[in-house]
């Protein structure tokens, strides 16, 4: 049976929202690091070492952006996951094809390890953009 186009629309304009929030989410957590960082550096003068709860709120909300990203980035591959199954493309070797009825999207049948919120938090692209983040404010807050 051939696909609906409109589901297939539908679907499409899932992933690519999907994909945009993951993208905002990476660049808020750059934009507020850096603000909280300036913050952080204005309190520094000769008496005052700088008040460091602003290292701590800067690596509060990068962890929580990285949460956020990663909820994202699971779905967007989960509605991927439904996108291959209704066009017939193969999921992966141990993938079981979801059978899928006109417009529908059974998000929550896919609950394998790709397609899990641990898994996208561990992809080397989160880990590094990330761990960077946090590292750099961990040594920025003992460097000073």
């Amino acid at each position: 049976m051939k696909p609906n186009e409109k589901h297939l629309e539908f679907l499409q304009n899932n992933i690519a929202r999907m994909n945009q929030c993951s993208f905002q989410m990476k660049g808020w957590a750059i934009t507020l690091a850096s603000a909280l960082i300036a913050v952080f550096v204005s309190t520094i003068s000769k008496e005052n070492p700088g008040n460091k709860i602003y290292i701590c709120a800067a690596i509060a909300s990068t962890i929580l952006f990285w949460c956020l990203d990663s909820l994202y980035l699971s779905k967007e591959r989960k509605f991927i996951g439904v996108y291959n199954d209704l066009i017939g493309v193969t999921n992966g070797k141990n993938h079981k094809p979801v059978k899928i009825k006109v417009y529908e999207i059974p998000i929550k049948k896919y609950k394998e390890w790709k397609y899990s919120f641990i898994r996208a938090m561990l992809l080397p692209s989160e880990i590094i953009l990330y761990g960077v983040i946090i590292i750099g404010l961990i040594v920025l807050s003992q460097a000073v």
